[in-house]
């Protein structure tokens, strides 16, 4: 899905700035579908719920093998 894909990314880059579905509305996203790829992202354990400055989502940190 590339609206998850450019999602995460700018989550990543927003580093807790901006809450999560302002950030969906900045890419062209609507709030329903922001809160679909929100949904995927933590069953896909890539980002986790975690107050972190405005936004309640963060990216997991991964240990490289």
């Amino acid at each position: 899905m590339k609206n998850k894909a450019h999602y995460f990314k700018a989550l990543k880059q927003s580093k807790g700035r901006i809450n999560e579905i302002d950030l969906g509305e900045q890419i062209g996203l609507e709030e329903e579908e922001t809160r679909k790829i929100l949904v995927m992202l933590l069953s896909e354990n890539k980002i986790k719920y975690e107050r972190q400055g405005i936004c309640s989502y963060s990216p997991m940190k991964h240990k490289k093998a």
